[in-house]
């Protein structure tokens, strides 16, 4: 199974970006109201700059307490990315989501996000795989006896 087959199964496939001068509050507010975990952080190209997380924030907040909320999101951010390319597969990204301890890794081809897959997107499709081989493990034992 490749990311791309997750991202043609995935409902809701918006990317919500956000800029480095954008406050912490506005993205946390962002956050609860989309119902999601991180937000890709961009320039004013749209050329991905780094992604602010649940846990970006929460760290920023216990380090500066309240003030946190007006600081500037490239204050907390995660710069250095990791990301993925549609071919890549399912395992491929298991692997990169362990290594970086990650929860949302960006797919992008040529510079631009064409979508995220989130470690829920993975547990989803690899639920659905067992589900599948386990139904056709007993497609075989019952149409061999």
């Amino acid at each position: 199974m490749t990311v791309a087959s997750i991202l043609g199964h995935k409902s809701g496939a918006t990317i919500y970006t956000c800029h480095p001068d954008d406050t912490i509050r506005s993205v946390a507010e962002e956050l609860s109201k989309h119902r999601i975990g991180a937000i890709f952080v961009v320039d004013e190209k749209g050329a991905l700059v780094g992604i602010i997380s649940e846990r970006d924030i929460v760290r920023l907040i216990a380090r500066d307490g309240e003030k946190a909320l007006s600081e500037l999101v490239s204050d907390a951010m995660t710069r250095n990315v990791a990301t993925c390319l549609p071919s890549d597969t399912v395992t491929m990204l298991m692997g990169l989501m362990t290594e970086n301890r990650v929860r949302h890794i960006p797919v992008v081809v040529d510079g631009e996000i064409q979508g995220v897959v989130s470690i829920g997107d993975v547990v989803k499709a690899r639920i659905a795989a067992a589900e599948r081989e386990a139904a056709e493990m007993m497609q075989y034992i019952s149409s061999g006896i």
